[in-house]
């Protein structure tokens, strides 16, 4: 289904489409203000999503502003991605006796969800987890039990932080595909929502909605706010041989120097919204009976990751950083077709001393761009030698 902008909903309807999405029980989710961050939540009503709050984010920096206007969805990414909704930080797999574990991997059926203010780098991670975790065989059943289902109300991004590079990584900030509608918030001529539909399901929300017709100024309007976030990214990643320079890069020297700095807490890993490393935690009484068994999510900066039989395969802080890093923007392509990056920038903003991938790969591609060209005028002195 074309995503166009074709129905206004003005700014008192938005109780409305919030009450279409509840329609049959299903528990709607959304940003919400709480202990002074932006996290998802369930929504009682219109007055719980974010209304006049604006944020501000950099290298180990993130807090709340005030805006000067009304503006509903005027922040950036919240501290949560979607991430939690579809594959918790810890979840019960199952209990049982020693000997008895039928049925451990057994799920209860969710609730229904519906995600609202979804932005397009979240989207495109969403994604991307779907083609790891559901998409591939073996299936992660709890996952894919999670994700079944789902409507996805997505929102144009109008104000990127400082930390932002979705537009560098082709994801945003205005989705095109993935979601059932899509809202694009403009202040003029009126403070409304362009809305465009993405599937039947949405379809069929909106209907439950009234909105009118929009026109070519609507529109207009709502690729503005498109062109403008675009062009006030806080940050951009070269991403033309990516894959190959970070392969090259495997023994380069600034490893080490992002090392004196790291401290390998796993934050970058648990703020990112496509990482997916869990580990299992078996829990028993003193009696031995029931055991209770736990997925937890793992990050490969910790040394227990990579542990084999005689220690741990990267025990060093620039061998797990070079794998994160290197994963992420390079192994993932060739595993999953795909960048494990999506510009959202949150690595940045909760690496408590700031340290930026965008500016490790501009490094290394600045070193590998010295070596080439070294290596070239060494050759050139050399030509005549025999």
């Amino acid at each position: 289904m074309s995503a166009v902008d074709t129905r206004v909903l003005d700014l008192d309807g938005l109780p409305a489409l919030l009450a279409a999405l509840a329609h049959g029980g299903r528990t709607v989710l959304g940003p919400v203000v709480s202990d002074g961050v932006l996290r998802h939540r369930p929504l009682a009503g219109a007055d719980d999503l974010p209304a006049a709050v604006g944020d501000e984010q950099a290298p180990g920096t993130y807090r709340l502003t005030t805006r000067d206007d009304q503006r509903v969805f005027g922040f950036a990414a919240p501290v949560d991605s979607w991430k939690p909704t579809f594959l918790p930080a810890r979840e019960p797999v199952g209990a049982g006796g020693v000997e008895d574990v039928d049925g451990w991997s057994d799920l209860p059926a969710p609730a229904p969800v519906a995600l609202v203010g979804v932005r397009s780098c979240d989207l495109a991670a969403i994604a991307v987890q779907d083609a790891v975790l559901r998409d591939r065989q073996p299936q992660d059943v709890r996952y894919a039990t999670r994700r079944a289902d789902v409507l996805v109300v997505a929102v144009t991004c109008s104000d990127p932080a400082g930390t932002c590079f979705c537009a560098s990584m082709g994801t945003g900030p205005r989705a095109d595909a993935g979601f059932d509608l899509r809202l694009t918030e403009v202040l003029e001529p009126e403070h409304a929502f362009l809305v465009a539909v993405g599937s039947a399901a949405g379809e069929e929300v909106l209907a439950r909605v009234p909105t009118r017709e929009a026109t070519d100024e609507d529109r207009s309007a709502a690729d503005r706010v498109t062109a403008g976030a675009a062009a006030r990214m806080g940050r951009s990643m070269d991403t033309a041989d990516l894959r190959d320079l970070l392969y090259d890069a495997a023994e380069s020297r600034r490893w080490d120097d992002i090392a004196q700095r790291c401290l390998a807490c796993g934050n970058c890993t648990m703020a990112c919204p496509t990482c997916f490393c869990t580990t299992v935690e078996d829990v028993q009484d003193l009696a031995g009976d029931p055991v209770r068994r736990w997925r937890l999510w793992d990050s490969c900066f910790t040394s227990q990751l990579s542990y084999l039989h005689g220690g741990s395969v990267r025990s060093s802080v620039p061998a797990r950083y070079r794998q994160w890093l290197t994963h992420k923007l390079a192994a993932w392509q060739d595993q999953f077709g795909t960048s494990g990056c999506v510009g959202c920038g949150r690595c940045i903003t909760w690496c408590p001393v700031g340290i930026d991938l965008t500016e490790e790969v501009a490094t290394l591609r600045a070193l590998a761009a010295h070596q080439a060209s070294a290596a070239g005028a060494g050759a050139g002195a050399g030509g005549g030698t025999p």
